[in-house]
């Protein structure tokens, strides 16, 4: 049996730790310098600070580690030579059928006879077994390193990965994907912040005489950085239970809290390990991946803008408000002539009862107050007075972080679209365009673009009665807190009097002939505030929504989820949401929701 000890990055010990400090050459060292005073001539050094770096840790809120840097064993088959399965598995402590699967796994596609050959991760409990019986398997090669090492499967568009370490991930998803890579490439809160992860070594530029005594400096010396820990917002416990929710289903859920912006739960489905895109045994697993239509790696809460539907009628009627384009008590007829209305509903007399229907021709009117009302100022001009309103629309929702990243502490957030007026001049190909033209927008529909983390966010503020703390991942690197820009306190031009007014016919969606009341958790005590939506869809099955806050009245939690070609909100989003809310507050579901919860989880797992 042979034994080989493989060094990886910056992790491992220095073999010289008995001094504190080592000279290092550099291409920028050792220039003889000359004194312009004096005339003596001083040689510039690079001396670096010795001390072993050691890459931080990733823990969840409640410190639980997530990622670590742990030595991994890794058995190396022979490449050619024969190999007896049922002995191997016996030698491991496995079955065949384990074996072959292990193996399978490891090939980047059935029956591959790869460039290297197949290595396998072992426990430490299975290196044993092999160490005690080396000398029958002379052709296993057993080898160490110290690598990244996942404690959980969930959380895997979080986590990410080292870009050292997924390199036969890239090389597999150029080929798999070619353009669509830059897509599916998402190195999480690994890759973006890897420098404070990693640390730095401290370097030290002394100006040297012939006597190698010093003479001040010739360049800033750095302090040594060791790498720093961080500390998630996510709850890695909700975040496995949202993922079973998903499973294998296209969409996405995100939890977040509303008077902090951290994100409690991130879910981009169909879930998968994080492990899977490191790892040396996964290659197959990895094609799967980049080869499934649903597109697994894509990182959809951040990077997958689509139409909200009809949970974009909070905006709609929180900018009418401010505008003065309607009031709480306004009522419209239910006109099926304007827009089709799929619930049969009284009469739309407030706006808490049009959000509880969700009436289409109520907002279709709310929305056309908005962009028909003519300004004195503008009497005798009605399309600059659309021109005018639409602007002055799109001003206002833009407050709310839409069309422009939230900047959370992922790579490669989508900004999202909202239109503009000449954006429709020139897809209209005239100034002249009216509002039918445009009433789409009234139901969230047509040329609205947003994001999940945009859609949680929209909910939050919301529940805030106005004002957000930016998303983030990340609520303390090492000892310290998140970073600055996550502290600061966003306001929309709103005023709170009108998210207030938003709060009845939200509650009212969950409750008795609301379109979610289903969904209700009024048995046990939590009252939850929602808006369901349902997105049209020219291509296949209609896309699911849901954003919602609980308790409605001292939020504690708000919650997106958006669910591909699912059908109604009301019976596909909105239990999910309300699920990962009881779970969250409660610690556990109650026993009338256990064969709701089963149901949901049979689906996730085989999709449909």
């Amino acid at each position: 049996m042979r034994t080989a000890f493989t060094k990886w990055g910056n992790i491992l010990l220095t073999l010289l730790a008995g001094l504190t400090a080592c000279s290092s050459p550099d291409p920028q060292t050792n220039v003889p310098t000359q004194d312009p005073a004096t005339g003596e001539v001083y040689t510039q050094r690079r001396v670096v600070v010795n001390d072993s770096l050691i890459r931080g840790r990733v823990l969840d809120r409640y410190d639980s580690v997530l990622v670590d840097t742990r030595l991994q064993y890794v058995l190396q088959l022979p490449r050619r030579a024969p190999l007896d399965t049922l002995a191997l598995g016996k030698l491991l402590g496995w079955d065949s059928t384990t074996v072959r699967r292990r193996i399978t796994e490891a090939l980047p596609y059935p029956g591959a006879r790869p460039a290297s050959p197949v290595r396998l991760r072992l426990t430490a409990a299975e290196v044993k077994r092999v160490r005690r019986d080396s000398a029958d398997w002379p052709t296993l090669q057993l080898t160490r390193r110290y690598q990244r090492v996942y404690t959980t499967a969930a959380g895997a568009p979080v986590l990410g990965y080292r870009s050292t370490e997924a390199q036969s991930f890239y090389g597999q998803a150029r080929r798999y994907r070619r353009g669509r890579f830059y897509r599916l490439r998402n190195g999480g809160v690994e890759a973006y912040y890897n420098g404070l992860l990693t640390g730095r070594h401290g370097y030290l530029h002394p100006l040297l005489d012939a006597k190698g005594q010093q003479h001040g400096t010739w360049a800033k010396d750095t302090t040594f950085q060791q790498g720093q820990d961080l500390h998630l917002t996510l709850d890695v416990k909700l975040q496995a239970y949202a993922e079973k929710l998903l499973g294998n289903r296209k969409g996405y859920l995100v939890a977040l809290d509303p008077r902090t912006g951290e994100i409690l739960a991130y879910v981009s489905a169909p879930v998968y390990d994080p492990a899977t895109l490191t790892a040396p045994d996964r290659a197959g697993v990895r094609a799967e991946l980049l080869e499934h239509e649903n597109m697994p790696l894509l990182n959809r809460p951040a990077m997958l803008a689509n139409p909200p539907g009809s949970v974009f009628k909070l905006v709609n009627a929180a900018v009418a408000l401010q505008l003065g384009a309607i009031s709480p008590a306004t009522a419209f007829r239910c006109d099926q002539t304007l827009v089709s209305c799929v619930h049969h509903h009284p009469r739309p007399n407030s706006l808490t009862v049009g959000l509880k229907y969700s009436c289409n021709p109520y907002f279709y009117q709310v929305m056309q107050n908005l962009i028909s009302r003519v300004p004195d100022s503008l009497v005798a001009d009605t399309v600059a007075a659309r021109h005018t309103n639409l602007a002055e629309w799109r001003r206002y929702v833009r407050s709310f972080g839409l069309d422009s990243v939230l900047g959370v502490d992922l790579p490669r957030e989508a900004p999202g679209f909202l239109p503009t007026p000449a954006y429709y001049d020139k897809a209209r190909r005239t100034r002249n365009w009216t509002y039918r033209s445009i009433y789409s927008l009234s139901i969230g529909q047509g040329e609205i673009n947003l994001t999940g983390l945009q859609m949680a966010n929209m909910a939050a503020i919301i529940a805030n009665r106005g004002w957000y703390y930016p998303p983030h991942l990340v609520r303390g690197i090492g000892q310290g807190g998140p970073l600055p820009r996550f502290t600061e306190k966003r306001r929309t031009l709103i005023d709170s009097v009108h998210f207030a007014a938003l709060v009845p016919g939200m509650i009212a969606v969950l409750q008795r002939g609301g379109t979610a009341d289903a969904s209700s958790l009024s048995n046990i005590g939590i009252t939850v505030a929602g808006k369901t939506g349902t997105v049209e869809n020219d291509e296949g099955d209609d896309h699911a929504a849901f954003v919602g806050f609980a308790p409605a009245n001292n939020p504690r939690i708000a919650v997106a989820v958006y669910l591909e070609n699912a059908g109604f909100g009301a019976t596909a989003a909105a239990p999910c949401a309300v699920l990962v809310m009881e779970k969250y507050l409660r610690g556990s579901i109650a026993p009338k929701r256990k064969r709701w919860e089963k149901r949901i989880q049979h689906r996730a797992t085989y999709d449909y």
